[in-house]
Protein backbone atom coordinates (compact mmCIF):
# COMPACT_ATOMS: atom_id res chain seq x y z
CA UNK A 1 0.00 0.00 0.00
CA UNK A 2 2.49 2.48 1.06
CA UNK A 3 4.65 1.80 -1.82
CA UNK A 4 1.46 2.36 -4.38
CA UNK A 5 1.01 5.61 -2.51
CA UNK A 6 4.32 6.37 -3.22
CA UNK A 7 4.53 5.91 -6.62
CA UNK A 8 1.14 7.84 -7.36
CA UNK A 9 3.06 10.94 -5.51
CA UNK A 10 6.16 10.79 -7.75
CA UNK A 11 4.20 10.67 -10.67
CA UNK A 12 2.15 13.46 -9.75
CA UNK A 13 5.34 15.36 -8.62
CA UNK A 14 6.87 14.80 -11.76
CA UNK A 15 4.18 15.08 -13.92
CA UNK A 16 3.35 18.55 -12.44
CA UNK A 17 -0.49 17.63 -12.63
CA UNK A 18 -2.65 14.98 -11.32
CA UNK A 19 -4.46 12.24 -14.04
CA UNK A 20 -7.93 11.46 -13.05
CA UNK A 21 -7.12 8.34 -14.21
CA UNK A 22 -4.69 7.27 -11.97
CA UNK A 23 -7.55 7.91 -8.96
CA UNK A 24 -9.98 5.21 -8.84
CA UNK A 25 -12.08 6.07 -5.66
CA UNK A 26 -15.03 7.83 -7.03
CA UNK A 27 -15.05 10.23 -4.06
CA UNK A 28 -11.75 11.16 -4.89
CA UNK A 29 -11.96 11.57 -8.42
CA UNK A 30 -15.12 14.31 -7.35
CA UNK A 31 -12.89 16.01 -4.92
CA UNK A 32 -9.98 16.27 -7.37
CA UNK A 33 -12.00 17.58 -10.75
CA UNK A 34 -12.39 20.91 -7.71
CA UNK A 35 -8.79 21.40 -8.83
CA UNK A 36 -9.14 23.73 -11.96
CA UNK A 37 -5.98 25.60 -14.19
CA UNK A 38 -7.52 28.65 -12.78
CA UNK A 39 -6.84 27.64 -8.84
CA UNK A 40 -4.20 28.46 -7.48
CA UNK A 41 -2.75 28.87 -3.65
CA UNK A 42 -4.34 32.75 -3.32
CA UNK A 43 -7.55 32.18 -5.98
CA UNK A 44 -9.74 29.24 -5.13
CA UNK A 45 -12.94 28.17 -4.26
CA UNK A 46 -14.09 26.20 -0.69
CA UNK A 47 -13.48 23.06 -0.77
CA UNK A 48 -15.01 20.81 1.74
CA UNK A 49 -14.21 17.14 1.84
CA UNK A 50 -15.67 14.58 4.03
CA UNK A 51 -13.07 11.37 4.74
CA UNK A 52 -14.67 9.76 7.33
CA UNK A 53 -18.33 9.84 8.79
CA UNK A 54 -18.83 8.44 12.10
CA UNK A 55 -22.11 7.34 11.15
CA UNK A 56 -21.15 4.93 8.04
CA UNK A 57 -17.33 4.31 8.32
CA UNK A 58 -15.89 1.65 10.76
CA UNK A 59 -12.11 0.50 11.61
CA UNK A 60 -10.97 -3.50 10.91
CA UNK A 61 -12.11 -4.60 14.49
CA UNK A 62 -16.29 -2.68 13.70
CA UNK A 63 -15.59 0.19 15.91
CA UNK A 64 -16.70 3.83 15.05
CA UNK A 65 -14.46 5.63 13.10
CA UNK A 66 -14.42 9.62 13.91
CA UNK A 67 -15.54 12.40 11.56
CA UNK A 68 -13.19 13.49 9.63
CA UNK A 69 -13.44 16.09 7.29
CA UNK A 70 -10.83 18.46 4.99
CA UNK A 71 -11.60 22.03 4.87
CA UNK A 72 -10.27 24.40 2.62
CA UNK A 73 -11.43 28.10 2.85
CA UNK A 74 -12.16 30.43 -0.11
CA UNK A 75 -9.44 32.63 -1.23
CA UNK A 76 -9.65 35.62 -3.15
CA UNK A 77 -7.08 38.18 -4.29
CA UNK A 78 -9.21 41.16 -3.39
CA UNK A 79 -10.24 39.78 0.28
CA UNK A 80 -7.91 39.79 3.10
CA UNK A 81 -7.82 36.20 4.38
CA UNK A 82 -6.32 37.38 7.97
CA UNK A 83 -4.00 34.43 8.14
CA UNK A 84 -4.05 31.51 10.43
CA UNK A 85 -6.72 33.26 12.48
CA UNK A 86 -9.16 33.80 9.80
CA UNK A 87 -8.22 29.87 9.01
CA UNK A 88 -8.99 29.08 12.62
CA UNK A 89 -12.51 31.06 12.35
CA UNK A 90 -13.73 29.21 9.41
CA UNK A 91 -12.78 25.78 10.79
CA UNK A 92 -14.88 27.17 13.95
CA UNK A 93 -17.85 27.50 11.97
CA UNK A 94 -17.80 25.20 9.65
CA UNK A 95 -17.17 22.40 13.14
CA UNK A 96 -19.94 24.02 14.60
CA UNK A 97 -22.53 23.05 11.33
CA UNK A 98 -20.91 19.56 11.14
CA UNK A 99 -19.92 18.13 14.45
CA UNK A 100 -20.64 21.21 17.18
CA UNK A 101 -18.53 19.81 19.57
CA UNK A 102 -18.17 22.10 22.84
CA UNK A 103 -14.25 21.56 23.04
CA UNK A 104 -11.46 23.05 20.22
CA UNK A 105 -8.27 21.58 19.77
CA UNK A 106 -6.23 23.90 18.14
CA UNK A 107 -3.00 22.18 16.98
CA UNK A 108 -0.57 23.27 14.25
CA UNK A 109 0.01 20.87 11.37
CA UNK A 110 3.99 20.20 12.30
CA UNK A 111 3.37 19.34 15.61
CA UNK A 112 1.63 15.69 16.61
CA UNK A 113 -0.07 13.87 19.76
CA UNK A 114 2.99 12.33 22.25
CA UNK A 115 0.87 11.75 25.21
CA UNK A 116 -2.53 9.91 24.55
CA UNK A 117 -4.29 10.55 27.61
CA UNK A 118 -3.61 14.90 26.64
CA UNK A 119 -7.32 15.39 25.90
CA UNK A 120 -8.45 13.56 29.69
CA UNK A 121 -6.46 15.60 31.24
CA UNK A 122 -8.04 18.92 29.12
CA UNK A 123 -11.14 17.18 30.22
CA UNK A 124 -10.45 17.09 33.99
CA UNK A 125 -10.00 21.09 33.98
CA UNK A 126 -13.46 21.17 32.38
CA UNK A 127 -15.32 18.91 33.41
CA UNK A 128 -14.49 19.75 37.87
CA UNK A 129 -16.98 20.76 39.50
CA UNK A 130 -14.77 23.13 41.61
CA UNK A 131 -13.42 24.38 38.27
CA UNK A 132 -13.71 28.39 37.95
CA UNK A 133 -16.36 28.82 35.17
CA UNK A 134 -14.89 31.30 33.37
CA UNK A 135 -12.13 28.68 32.80
CA UNK A 136 -11.83 29.61 29.01
CA UNK A 137 -8.68 27.46 27.74
CA UNK A 138 -6.43 24.72 28.81
CA UNK A 139 -3.26 25.47 27.62
CA UNK A 140 -0.24 22.99 27.12
CA UNK A 141 3.74 24.05 26.54
CA UNK A 142 4.98 23.75 23.32
CA UNK A 143 7.68 21.40 23.29
CA UNK A 144 9.70 20.20 20.31
CA UNK A 145 12.09 17.98 19.16
CA UNK A 146 14.66 16.92 16.48
CA UNK A 147 16.60 19.99 18.55
CA UNK A 148 20.23 19.20 18.91
CA UNK A 149 21.50 18.99 22.00
CA UNK A 150 23.16 22.42 22.60
CA UNK A 151 19.82 24.06 20.93
CA UNK A 152 22.60 26.72 19.87
CA UNK A 153 19.75 28.39 17.33
CA UNK A 154 17.45 28.58 21.01
CA UNK A 155 14.86 26.88 19.05
CA UNK A 156 13.26 25.35 22.77
CA UNK A 157 11.57 28.81 23.33
CA UNK A 158 12.08 28.34 27.50
CA UNK A 159 11.79 31.30 28.99
CA UNK A 160 8.05 31.41 26.53
CA UNK A 161 7.17 27.65 27.27
CA UNK A 162 8.37 26.61 30.22
CA UNK A 163 9.62 29.83 32.77
CA UNK A 164 7.39 33.06 31.36
CA UNK A 165 3.98 30.53 31.35
CA UNK A 166 4.16 29.74 34.69
CA UNK A 167 4.32 32.59 36.37
CA UNK A 168 1.33 34.13 34.23
CA UNK A 169 -0.31 30.73 34.85
CA UNK A 170 -0.22 32.42 38.78
CA UNK A 171 -2.47 35.17 37.47
CA UNK A 172 -5.76 34.87 35.20
CA UNK A 173 -3.69 32.85 32.97
CA UNK A 174 -0.94 31.72 30.95
CA UNK A 175 -0.65 33.00 27.15
CA UNK A 176 -2.49 31.28 24.43
CA UNK A 177 0.71 29.65 22.28
CA UNK A 178 -0.73 29.03 19.14
CA UNK A 179 -1.21 25.40 19.12
CA UNK A 180 -1.49 23.27 22.14
CA UNK A 181 -4.79 24.90 23.41
CA UNK A 182 -8.22 22.97 24.27
CA UNK A 183 -10.91 25.74 24.02
CA UNK A 184 -14.51 26.33 25.01
CA UNK A 185 -16.63 26.93 21.77
CA UNK A 186 -19.30 29.05 23.31
CA UNK A 187 -15.95 30.96 25.00
CA UNK A 188 -14.31 31.26 21.27
CA UNK A 189 -17.49 31.28 19.29
CA UNK A 190 -20.62 33.13 19.79
CA UNK A 191 -23.98 31.77 21.45
CA UNK A 192 -26.32 31.39 18.24
CA UNK A 193 -26.92 28.13 17.06
CA UNK A 194 -23.82 26.18 15.62
CA UNK A 195 -21.71 29.22 16.14
CA UNK A 196 -23.26 30.63 13.07
CA UNK A 197 -24.92 34.00 12.89
CA UNK A 198 -27.17 33.14 9.85
CA UNK A 199 -29.47 30.47 10.07
CA UNK A 200 -28.99 27.35 12.05
CA UNK A 201 -28.98 23.30 10.73
CA UNK A 202 -28.41 21.03 13.95
CA UNK A 203 -26.51 18.19 13.27
CA UNK A 204 -28.44 16.08 15.45
CA UNK A 205 -31.28 15.95 12.84
CA UNK A 206 -29.21 16.21 9.34
CA UNK A 207 -26.32 14.01 8.37
CA UNK A 208 -22.73 16.08 7.47
CA UNK A 209 -23.44 14.70 4.16
CA UNK A 210 -26.68 16.21 3.74
CA UNK A 211 -27.58 18.66 1.05
CA UNK A 212 -28.11 21.48 3.34
CA UNK A 213 -25.41 20.88 6.10
CA UNK A 214 -22.82 21.27 2.69
CA UNK A 215 -24.61 24.68 0.99
CA UNK A 216 -23.90 26.16 4.84
CA UNK A 217 -21.32 24.65 5.43
CA UNK A 218 -19.69 26.43 2.16
CA UNK A 219 -21.30 29.49 2.65
CA UNK A 220 -19.66 30.25 5.77
CA UNK A 221 -16.03 29.13 4.54
CA UNK A 222 -16.65 31.83 1.78
CA UNK A 223 -14.08 35.23 1.81
CA UNK A 224 -17.77 37.52 2.30
CA UNK A 225 -19.27 35.78 5.13
CA UNK A 226 -17.35 37.70 7.46
CA UNK A 227 -18.48 41.03 5.55
CA UNK A 228 -20.09 43.52 8.56
CA UNK A 229 -19.82 41.03 11.32
CA UNK A 230 -18.09 40.72 14.85
CA UNK A 231 -15.86 37.81 13.87
CA UNK A 232 -12.23 38.99 14.12
CA UNK A 233 -13.11 41.60 16.00
CA UNK A 234 -15.34 40.52 19.37
CA UNK A 235 -16.08 36.92 18.16
CA UNK A 236 -13.72 33.83 16.78
CA UNK A 237 -9.63 34.31 16.95
CA UNK A 238 -8.88 38.14 16.72
CA UNK A 239 -7.63 40.13 13.96
CA UNK A 240 -5.17 42.97 13.46
CA UNK A 241 -1.72 40.85 13.48
CA UNK A 242 -0.03 38.19 12.59
CA UNK A 243 0.33 36.77 16.21
CA UNK A 244 -2.96 35.70 16.88
CA UNK A 245 -2.57 33.67 19.46
CA UNK A 246 -1.32 36.00 22.13
CA UNK A 247 -3.52 38.63 21.09
CA UNK A 248 -6.28 36.44 21.18
CA UNK A 249 -5.82 34.99 25.23
CA UNK A 250 -5.42 38.71 25.72
CA UNK A 251 -8.62 40.03 24.69
CA UNK A 252 -10.48 37.22 26.67
CA UNK A 253 -7.98 37.50 29.16
CA UNK A 254 -9.48 41.01 29.13
CA UNK A 255 -12.95 40.14 29.25
CA UNK A 256 -12.95 38.17 32.31
CA UNK A 257 -11.91 34.51 30.88
CA UNK A 258 -9.31 32.33 32.60
CA UNK A 259 -6.96 29.83 31.57
CA UNK A 260 -4.90 27.13 32.65
CA UNK A 261 -1.49 25.51 31.82
CA UNK A 262 -1.07 22.02 31.91
CA UNK A 263 2.36 20.99 31.90
CA UNK A 264 2.76 17.20 32.53
CA UNK A 265 6.20 15.21 32.68
CA UNK A 266 5.66 13.58 29.40
CA UNK A 267 5.26 16.18 26.46
CA UNK A 268 1.58 16.08 25.27
CA UNK A 269 2.12 17.47 21.63
CA UNK A 270 5.67 17.55 19.66
CA UNK A 271 6.58 19.45 16.90
CA UNK A 272 9.18 20.71 14.42
CA UNK A 273 11.46 24.05 15.19
CA UNK A 274 13.80 25.80 13.24
CA UNK A 275 16.89 24.31 12.10
CA UNK A 276 18.94 26.50 10.93
CA UNK A 277 19.67 30.64 11.64
CA UNK A 278 17.95 31.72 8.88
CA UNK A 279 14.81 29.74 9.44
CA UNK A 280 14.86 30.86 12.79
CA UNK A 281 15.19 34.52 12.14
CA UNK A 282 13.15 34.75 9.92
CA UNK A 283 10.43 33.38 12.63
CA UNK A 284 11.57 35.45 15.33
CA UNK A 285 10.89 38.61 13.13
CA UNK A 286 7.29 37.64 12.58
CA UNK A 287 6.92 37.00 16.36
CA UNK A 288 8.35 40.45 16.89
CA UNK A 289 6.22 42.53 14.10
CA UNK A 290 3.46 41.06 15.36
CA UNK A 291 4.44 41.91 19.00
CA UNK A 292 4.89 45.42 18.28
CA UNK A 293 1.01 44.85 16.16
CA UNK A 294 -0.23 44.40 19.34
CA UNK A 295 1.34 47.16 21.40
CA UNK A 296 0.94 49.87 19.50
CA UNK A 297 -3.16 48.98 18.47
CA UNK A 298 -5.97 50.58 20.46
CA UNK A 299 -5.87 47.40 22.80
CA UNK A 300 -2.55 47.98 23.89
CA UNK A 301 -1.45 45.86 27.12
CA UNK A 302 -0.09 48.72 29.00
CA UNK A 303 -3.30 51.49 28.92
CA UNK A 304 -6.34 48.78 27.97
CA UNK A 305 -5.03 45.94 29.57
CA UNK A 306 -4.29 47.69 32.86
CA UNK A 307 -7.73 48.89 32.96
CA UNK A 308 -9.75 45.73 31.86
CA UNK A 309 -7.99 43.00 34.17
CA UNK A 310 -5.21 42.48 37.13
CA UNK A 311 -2.33 45.25 36.36
CA UNK A 312 0.42 42.77 37.07
CA UNK A 313 -1.23 40.49 34.48
CA UNK A 314 -1.11 43.30 32.20
CA UNK A 315 2.57 44.23 32.55
CA UNK A 316 3.31 40.28 31.60
CA UNK A 317 1.61 40.85 28.50
CA UNK A 318 3.22 44.54 27.66
CA UNK A 319 6.40 42.48 28.53
CA UNK A 320 6.10 40.09 25.85
CA UNK A 321 5.11 42.46 23.33
CA UNK A 322 7.86 44.63 23.96
CA UNK A 323 10.26 42.13 23.26
CA UNK A 324 11.60 43.49 20.31
CA UNK A 325 13.65 45.99 22.38
CA UNK A 326 15.68 43.60 24.08
CA UNK A 327 17.66 43.68 20.32
CA UNK A 328 19.41 46.81 21.99
CA UNK A 329 21.20 45.79 24.83
CA UNK A 330 22.15 42.53 22.73
CA UNK A 331 23.74 44.19 20.14
CA UNK A 332 25.59 46.20 22.88
CA UNK A 333 26.07 43.21 24.66
CA UNK A 334 27.84 41.59 21.31
CA UNK A 335 29.64 44.11 20.05
CA UNK A 336 31.03 47.10 22.84
CA UNK A 337 33.46 44.39 24.83
CA UNK A 338 35.18 43.76 20.83
CA UNK A 339 35.14 47.26 20.22
CA UNK A 340 36.54 48.24 23.70
CA UNK A 341 39.40 45.93 23.41
CA UNK A 342 40.19 47.11 19.69
CA UNK A 343 40.48 50.43 20.69
CA UNK A 344 42.39 49.72 24.24
CA UNK A 345 38.99 51.16 25.89
CA UNK A 346 38.31 50.09 29.58
CA UNK A 347 34.79 49.03 29.84
CA UNK A 348 35.00 49.35 33.61
CA UNK A 349 36.36 52.19 35.86
CA UNK A 350 39.41 51.31 37.26
CA UNK A 351 39.19 50.46 40.97
CA UNK A 352 41.54 52.52 43.56
CA UNK A 353 41.99 51.18 47.29
CA UNK A 354 42.92 53.42 49.47
CA UNK A 355 45.13 52.39 52.58
CA UNK A 356 45.37 54.26 55.49
CA UNK A 357 48.26 53.73 58.51
CA UNK A 358 47.49 54.37 61.36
Amino acid sequence: MYEDMKSRVEAVVKSCGLSLDRVMEPEFQYAFRKWTPDFTRLQHPTVIQILLDNNADKDVAGGVMPNLIYVSREKNNLKPHNFKAGALNVMLRVSGLMTNGDIVLVLDCDMYSNYPETPLLALCYFMDPNADPKLGFVQFPQRFDGINKNDIYASELMPETQILSLGMDGLLGTVFMGTGGFFKRDVISDNSPCGVTTGSIQTKLNAIKSKDVLVLAHEVASCNYEDHTKWGSQIGFRYGTITEDVYTSFRLHCEGWKSVLCNPNRAAFLGGSPSNFNDGLTQNKRWYMGFLEIFFNKYCPLIYGVRSMNPLHALCYTHYTLRSFWSIPIIIYAFLPQISLINSVPIFTKVRILYTIK
